[in-house]
């Protein structure tokens, strides 16, 4: 049961996650934590003047799906806008739940397949996806 979710690509992102660091000045900051395992993100974010994301930081204390999650959310942030951002967050919530087929246009997120018959994990697999999102939604206001 574990050996599918904690796979070899899913503890290869969870070991790389970008941005990694919190930053000195940011628009908005956002923790999402999961009850259920502890986890925990936070999200840091500055955004240009188009209201795209310029700059990120984050503060990943989770299990290897949750980092996995943050080390895809991470790679691909920048430059997106606060819609976009909510897309994913829903897109991903919504495959997870078993909704939809595919987990939308952000890359990587396929790799959760596995993950979607332990809703226990889904929490965590959506924490930093619910911060960068929200922390977006806080900044442009």
């Amino acid at each position: 049961m574990t050996a599918t979710l904690y796979n070899r690509d899913i503890l290869r992102l969870a070991a790389s996650i970008p941005h990694q660091r919190r930053l000195d000045a940011p628009q908005a900051s956002v923790e999402r934590r999961s009850p259920v395992c502890g986890s925990r993100v936070i999200v840091d974010v500055v955004l240009d003047d188009d209201g795209r994301v310029a700059a990120l930081g984050q503060e990943v204390k989770a299990c290897a799906l949750g980092q996995a999650s943050a080390s895809l959310m991470g790679a691909n942030a920048l430059g997106r806008d606060q819609a976009e951002l909510s897309e994913a967050r829903d897109a991903l919530a919504q495959y997870l739940a078993g909704e939809r087929d595919d987990p939308g246009q952000w890359p990587g997120l396929d790799i959760f397949r596995p993950a979607r018959s332990f809703k226990a994990r889904h929490p965590s697999i959506l924490l930093a996806f619910e911060a960068v999102a929200e922390a977006a939604a806080r900044a442009t206001r």
